[in-house]
């Protein structure tokens, strides 16, 4: 949890103000028990008689007191005759303050004799201290509700601004750092991770800082009325601390992976729900149903157990809280019975015991919540503190706003991350303005990997590449990615409507630009058969669409975005040979100012390219034309040959 401190530091003024308001509630819940306490040892055993023994009774006073047999007695031991009236003697005083029930009742006799109703005094004396706890109650009614706003307010900002600098973390992620982290973990992460620091954030503000000023004043009030029965409350703390260590160090470890847990069944539902049709195609519900009720019940049961081991906290609490009340009840009606305590002191005490215990219940139930969410602030923290292999330079260079466009690999290697070989080995080439350069090599050759490193998703690890004759690791992310245009291998649409994604890469697009793209990508007239053109709905993944209708879409799309280059990543495999014939053909007319690279697995489709690369296990063997490569490189001739005849090869 310190790791994400620098969150609650905006909102520092409304937790202290916060920690005041607690500072007053608490004192508000404290002063009840002992407004109860008035009321029984006052209102009731002493009929709302507060005042001290009367110093002089003149002689009126004094014959209505004595006309009372109880009151002829006190008077004879308490008062002597001066002159016309009657002063109250020392020994008298000291024998009615040790005699409280004999003294309250001296007084009564008293007030009547000077015209007091002393049944009025008695209900006027509990209603007014009744009004008074009915008026602290509501006031610490309302600084609940005021600390339980704040306490959500800041909860919900830190975890807002959590989730918000966790996502622009993620988006700054190279491919490295992906590779690090699954996409499941990540959604967890954003997701259940920040809604658990939520939680405790605000259980901390509510009851984490409120239980140890609770607990303190507790056992100061307490103190106060009775001293002598503080181990009672000592005990019960005891063995309160006792059994919640136990039931933590029984379910600590289960809480410990949970979250891993989570990661585990979000990985397995995203996985099949994406390969829904895969899994119909080859009748593999039941296997894959079986793998998620695996991974459901591992959290489910792990779930069960911490679920099972908290529930025995309650009736095991509740038997302490009673257990705490007789003892205080047996113990304080014997010091009731000596005359040692007031029974409105056994009472308050008893509440306030009550009171400590609950503040320590508190303090140990977060105790049980803090790990938990300490484990999901951790696991943010690891991602917030996750450095992005590739950075900004921090004195980057600018592009030439003029001149021709000109793309070369200098010498590259590339070795990914913890590989013992290198992916890309001396890449050496030139890619021109107006000139198409086609990738083309057996599987995992890499021409993906070639592609990944011109917008600087992996950085080339030897070697340089270069954009207009500046290196692409001197530039601004931002700045280099702005002049590509990129058609990756799998298309990947998002939800909202056709215009929507086609101006992902330039919002000003108008709709001549979105007709133009389109008819080169050759989806216009898929397009125009909708009743709704451009403005028709784009699922999630653009799952509404088939294989072929993404591919057009995402080209049209990388079209639309004014790029100094055009990759497209076997971006023509799901066309038929006509329409891929027919795209490349609007495509050489239409990107005449780009440098176009493409990467494909069928010869016809780079075969007229103004430059072939070939590539084997991550070596450049041949470049060239299609006619020079089929004479002088023979990797080059065996793919050909194994998609062509020789004759058609020849021809072509």
């Amino acid at each position: 949890m310190f790791r994400l401190s620098k969150y609650y530091l905006p909102h520092l003024g409304a937790i202290v103000l916060a920690l005041i308001l607690l500072f007053a509630q608490a004192n508000l819940e404290l002063a009840l028990p002992d407004y109860l306490s008035r009321i029984v040892n006052v209102g009731i055993q002493q009929g709302g008689i507060e005042r001290d023994l009367p110093e002089i009774l003149d002689r009126e006073q004094y014959e209505l007191i004595g006309a009372e047999e109880k009151g002829s007695r006190i008077l004879e031991t308490a008062y002597e005759a001066e002159g016309e009236a009657y002063r109250l003697t020392e020994g008298g005083r000291a024998v009615l303050e040790g005699d409280s029930i004999g003294k309250y009742a001296f007084l009564r006799l008293y007030l009547t004799a000077t015209g007091v109703d002393t049944e009025r005094l008695q209900s006027l004396y509990i209603l007014r201290m009744g009004a008074i706890m009915l008026v602290l109650t509501l006031a610490s009614a309302l600084t609940t509700v005021a600390v339980g706003f704040i306490a959500a307010r800041v909860s919900a900002s830190v975890a807002r601004d959590v989730r918000l600098d966790l996502f622009r973390r993620v988006e700054s992620f190279s491919s490295a750092e992906f590779d690090a982290f699954s996409t499941a973990s990540l959604i967890t992460r954003n997701t259940n991770d920040i809604t658990q620091i939520q939680m405790v954030s605000f259980m901390i503000i509510r009851m984490a800082l409120y239980a140890p000023i609770m607990g303190v004043g507790g056992v100061m009030r307490a103190m106060g009325k009775a001293p002598s029965m503080a181990w009672i409350i000592a005990v019960a703390v005891l063995f309160l601390l006792g059994f919640v260590a136990l039931i933590m160090s029984v379910a600590m470890p289960r809480f410990k992976i949970m979250q891993k847990l989570v990661d585990n069944l979000n990985r397995v539902s995203r996985e099949q729900l994406s390969g829904l049709l895969v899994v119909r195609a080859f009748n593999r519900q039941d296997f894959e149903r079986d793998r998620f009720d695996g991974a459901n019940r591992e959290l489910a049961d792990n779930n069960l157990f911490v679920m099972r081991t908290m529930v025995v906290m309650m009736p095991v609490i509740t038997l302490i809280m009673n257990g705490l009340s007789v003892a205080v009840i047996w113990v304080g009606s014997g010091k009731v019975a000596a005359s040692q305590m007031p029974i409105g002191d056994m009472m308050a005490f008893l509440q306030y015991a009550v009171q400590i215990v609950m503040s320590f219940l508190m303090l140990s139930m977060m105790f049980i919540m803090i790990p938990r969410a300490a484990v999901s602030a951790e696991r943010v923290a690891e991602v917030l503190g996750t450095e992005p292999a590739i950075a900004d330079p921090e004195q980057p260079e600018t592009l030439p706003g003029e001149g021709r466009a000109v793309l070369e690999f200098r010498n590259v290697d590339f070795s990914y991350p913890g590989g013992e070989e290198r992916a890309l080995s001396g890449i050496s080439f030139t890619a021109e303005q107006g000139k198409t350069t086609a990738v083309i090599g057996s599987t995992g050759s890499g021409k993906s990997t070639l592609v990944n490193l011109i917008p600087r998703f992996y950085d080339v690890t030897g070697g340089e590449i270069l954009l207009n004759g500046v290196d692409v690791r001197r530039l601004k992310q931002q700045d280099l990615r702005r002049r590509i245009g990129l058609v990756p291998q799998k298309a990947s649409l998002f939800s909202g409507t056709i215009a929507s994604n086609l101006r992902y890469g330039d919002e000003s697009a108008g709709d001549g630009k979105l007709t133009e793209v389109c008819e080169t990508a050759q989806v216009m007239d898929f397009i125009r058969e909708g009743e709704r053109g451009f403005e028709r709905s784009v699922s999630q993944g653009g799952s509404n669409f088939s294989g072929g209708q993404k591919q057009r879409l995402s080209i049209a799309r990388a079209l639309a975005k004014p790029a100094d280059v055009l990759i497209f990543d076997d971006s023509f495999s799901a066309l038929d040979f006509k329409t891929d014939a027919a795209l490349r053909r609007s495509l050489a007319e239409s990107a005449g100012e780009k440098v176009v690279l493409i990467v494909a697995q069928r010869v016809s489709t780079i075969m007229n390219a103004d430059q072939i690369l070939v590539l084997d296990e991550g070596k450049l063997t041949g470049k060239g034309t299609h006619r020079e490569l089929m004479e002088h490189c023979p990797t080059y001739r065996e793919i050909v040959l194994s998609q062509l005849s020789l004759e058609e090869a020849e021809n072509l």
